[in-house]
């Protein structure tokens, strides 16, 4: 299947020079994923409503000082290549080019229902995130934004006493900024960010929060998300649906699109423009050299996520990286920071052998004291 038989030429543009309380406006009234920035008409990149959450921005900004990039997708192209551009890159929309012109955009939706059939085959407990980050009611709202870019999520769920009572995204912090904003006269609009940034998360939180199990089908959890505009859901245990076990997005379900049955490893990266020196086969051929230290791991897919600090030494920036494998035994992870990507991927790789011998050591332990009880039983 070419993208191009489900991607749309109806899509949201605007100039670089427009206004960023324009884009604002747009968000709102349209509710889109995403908006393809043009200046003299030749495309420039996107803006998403993960930028509008950052601080002190006024109004009368012009947006090109917001634009992001994005990756260009042919019409030609299919549809797993172009989900992993959109993995890798973060973005949920991308324009599609036929030749040199701007034909149209493709989001993660379009791929989502386009696939939707074929997702029965897969449970949420096949690729949901088990690493969550969450907070509590009383949280300040500006704690909040920090902690979505820190991590590069979009989505905290809300805990009281342990038990899941709220969510709160970015789409919610967004929402409530603009409509408040709406409501100040514009020598008020330091104090109104102020004012924002210190409210607690219970005032802007989502609830009830909607949910799934490991055991239902991607499928399932897909159409609720595609019914209600939900970008994810959380994961909780069959059991006991006020715990957090995990969640499970749209951009996880992409990821899984991208998987191969090639003979060797899948590697999935994410803000892949901040590699440096690294290349994706050399990061692949480290991660297997590493898997292939355990005979009886086979690494099924690697998702590596690099974030940069705004923290430099002499130019180079400070960079986390995370690391997770799917294997036969189970996901493991490692993550570390250093400056530049080839160090930070260095320690990030060190950390998750540690994890994978500590694995090994337990699963060692518990042969033994199953091959010691079967002696046992048979005295």
């Amino acid at each position: 299947m070419d993208i191009a038989d489900i991607a749309t030429t109806d899509y949201a543009e605007i100039d670089a020079d427009e206004r960023l309380g324009k884009v604002r406006s747009v968000f709102e009234h349209d509710r889109p994923k995403g908006i393809v920035v043009t200046e003299d008409g030749e495309y420039t990149g996107i803006i998403n409503e993960k930028q509008l959450l950052q601080s002190h921005i006024q109004d009368d900004t012009k947006v090109r000082g917001m634009v992001r990039s994005a990756p260009k997708v042919d019409r030609t192209d299919g549809v797993r290549e172009v989900a992993r551009m959109l993995v890798e890159s973060g973005a949920k929309i991308a324009p599609v080019y036929e030749g040199e012109n701007l034909w149209g955009a493709i989001t993660e939706e379009a791929i989502l229902e386009a696939v939707l059939e074929n997702l029965d085959t897969l449970s949420v407990g096949d690729i949901y995130t088990e690493d969550v980050v969450t907070v509590t009611d009383d949280t300040p709202v500006g704690r909040c934004i920090n902690l979505l870019r820190e991590h590069g999520v979009s989505r905290l769920p809300i805990l009281d006493d342990g038990d899941l009572t709220g969510m709160v995204t970015t789409h919610d912090i967004a929402d409530f900024a603009v409509r408040d904003m709406e409501r100040q006269q514009k020598g008020d609009r330091s104090g109104d960010i102020d004012r924002v940034l210190d409210i607690p998360a219970y005032d802007i939180m989502s609830s009830p929060v909607a949910t799934t199990t490991t055991e239902e089908s991607v499928k399932t959890a897909v159409e609720r998300m595609l019914d209600n505009d939900y970008a994810g859901l959380v994961v909780t245990p069959t059991d006991n649906d006020s715990k957090v076990a995990g969640i499970i997005t749209k951009t996880d379900v992409l990821r899984a699109l991208t998987y191969t049955e090639e003979d060797h490893m899948d590697v999935q990266i994410t803000n892949i423009k901040l590699l440096d020196t690294l290349s994706r086969e050399e990061i692949r051929e480290r991660i297997q050299s590493t898997a292939d230290k355990y005979q009886k791991m086979q690494v099924q897919h690697a998702h590596v996520r690099f974030h940069k600090h705004k923290e430099t030494l002499r130019g180079t920036p400070l960079i986390q990286c995370q690391i997770r494998l799917r294997t036969n035994k189970g996901q493991v992870a490692g993550s570390g920071e250093g400056y530049g990507a080839d160090n930070s991927f260095g320690v990030a790789l060190d950390k998750l052998e540690r994890r994978v011998l500590e694995l090994k050591g337990v699963r060692a332990d518990e042969e033994y004291r199953g091959q010691l009880l079967r002696k046992l039983g048979d005295l």
